[in-house]
């Protein structure tokens, strides 16, 4: 049976051992070297960037997240151990985990990051789609001609890479569809590859729980229990009309996940629909003062964000959360497309003096919507505030300072109420 070696990507028959460096880490599969639709997801990415930067933690459990009263953006796997997850609101990760080392993101490192591991994967292929900054799918149909090696060999080129070059460890999902990709790269975290062939998809998938859909949430998880649907092996008792009848278009998907059918592409073209960025509160609070230094960190978080992926938006969105957790939503689409933290944080504050005084708030949130490419950004300049250009200048400036010293170099004034 086919093999290969991750750590010296040998390729041999299978065995436990790797003959050439002794390596446990080795991959066998009887379709190993004819699959190429693939799933790479970082492991743990924030943390494990968080413990590459100060080796001081890397046996501590870490969390990335806001304060108590915020959620667990990611976990290191020590804290995971101890039932962490994202998402989770932080005092209970926090009862979970007391000892754990609380990190608040730096969103400008994980990007910079992401897009060396991004430059490395457009060495393999041109059909990538990026799901968020730490994983995504890759098409490398066609690729063999080109490297002189199988796509398998070029994905654990591509982690041996990241860990040896980044210090970050990746997991790689291979198999013939993308839904399965993505479910293969979740069976052997950290620093997995595992491969689901084609001829075993249907005996693979038998007995594994629906909840193995990408995009079946709690809610639609239990709309398929009460239709008494658990398993890959419930749903396919079902017809597809009754099924599209019951679940409407999800239906449809269901019917053919069930039996390991998935026809859509890798699309190197897949639209990012917005950006956006949000901050919960320890304590409740309705200090326009405080609030208004939340709006400019915000801003500027998404403004990063979005010159990194080289972005603008047409619309600019605010959030807020009540303490009674109803929420406050409002937008408004600018004449040109932004990328500047002065204009999306100027317009947002516009749209929380409109709601100000309807707090306290335990949540704020700022966005841009209606995704351009930046080449469309802030092209006419402001009739009404001759100084915008002149801020725009300086906040360039800014951006050129803080790659080279650090996100701190430069701090607003409002930025530190």
């Amino acid at each position: 049976m086919p093999a290969l070696c991750r750590d010296c990507l040998t390729t041999l028959q299978a065995g436990p051992r790797c003959g050439v460096c002794g390596s446990m880490r080795v991959t066998s599969h009887s379709e190993l070297f004819s699959l190429s639709i693939a799933h790479m997801d970082c492991d743990a990415f924030y943390a494990s960037v968080e413990k590459r930067d100060n080796p001081a933690l890397i046996d501590k459990p870490v969390i990335i997240g806001g304060g108590k009263r915020g959620v667990v953006s990611t976990a290191c796997y020590v804290a995971r151990i101890r039932g962490v997850r994202s998402a989770m609101p932080m005092f209970q990760a926090l009862k979970l985990c007391p000892d754990a080392v609380v990190i608040k993101p730096r969103m400008s490192v994980y990007v910079e990051v992401s897009r060396e591991i991004r430059k490395m994967m457009d060495e393999m292929t041109p059909v990538i789609e990026p799901l968020s900054l730490d994983e995504a799918f890759m098409d490398l149909t066609g690729t063999e001609k080109l490297h002189g090696v199988p796509p398998a060999v070029m994905l654990a080129r591509l982690v041996k890479r990241m860990k040896d070059e980044l210090g970050i460890t990746g997991s790689i999902g291979l198999s013939h569809n993308k839904f399965l990709a993505k479910v293969a790269s979740d069976l052997d975290k950290p620093r997995g590859f595992s491969v689901i062939g084609e001829a075993e998809t249907s005996e693979f998938l038998r007995d594994k729980p629906v909840r193995l859909i990408w995009g079946i949430g709690p809610v639609a998880q239990e709309s398929l229990e009460r239709a008494g649907i658990r398993t890959f092996t419930d749903l396919l008792r079902w017809e597809q009309d009754d099924l599209i009848a019951r679940f409407g278009n999800m239906g449809y998907r269901l019917w053919h996940l069930a039996r390991g059918m998935d026809r859509r592409r890798v699309s190197a073209h897949a639209p990012m629909k917005s950006i956006s960025n949000e901050t919960t509160f320890y304590e409740d609070t309705a200090s326009a003062e405080v609030l208004d230094g939340h709006i400019w960190r915000l801003a500027e978080k998404v403004a990063d964000r979005a010159k990194a992926k080289d972005l603008a938006g047409r619309v600019v969105t605010l959030k807020l959360k009540r303490a009674n957790h109803s929420t406050i939503s409002r937008r408004v689409s600018l004449r040109d497309a932004t990328q500047m933290a002065d204009t999306l944080y100027r317009t947002a504050r516009g749209l929380f003096d409109q709601v100000g005084d309807e707090g306290p708030y335990r949540l704020i949130g700022v966005g841009l919507a209606d995704l351009v490419s930046a080449d469309q950004a802030d092209l006419s300049g402001d009739l009404l505030d001759p100084k915008a250009g002149q801020r725009a200048k300086a906040e360039r400036a800014t951006d050129e300072i803080r790659k080279r010293f650090g996100s701190d170099a430069i701090l607003k004034g409002r930025a530190m109420r």
